[in-house]
């Protein structure tokens, strides 16, 4: 269920830097993060592609209400969708990298598949 880890922060907040993770994953492919983002933000992402296979101005209203770019809306309609028209789930991937150098949390890339 997304949504049931704090991650530290206020509710706006957290939702605001879920947003931009997610956006920015869906920009540019791939992104390295903490264990515990990544796997907030794989519920997110792939809610919003599984919405933006639908292709109804009700799935675009949806994903632009939650995107920050528009570019990258478009895109997931376009481009990123339709290359996961066949597949049910499981468009991303998380690789866990080792701890972080300084406060030692476990990070991770996650990526599209």
């Amino acid at each position: 269920m997304p949504g049931s880890r704090k991650l530290g922060r206020a509710s706006d907040c957290r939702r605001a830097m879920l947003r931009g993770l997610v956006t920015y994953l869906l920009e540019n492919g791939r992104i390295e993060t903490t264990v515990a983002r990544a796997k907030e933000v794989r519920a997110m992402t792939e809610k919003m592609i599984t919405t933006g296979k639908e292709n109804t101005l009700h799935a675009k209203r949806q994903v632009y209400a939650y995107v920050t770019k528009e570019s990258v809306a478009k895109k997931v309609f376009d481009q990123i969708a339709p290359k996961y028209a066949d597949k049910n789930g499981g468009y991303t991937r998380i690789v866990k990298i080792g701890p972080r150098r300084g406060d030692a949390a476990e990070m991770a890339i996650i990526e599209l598949v």
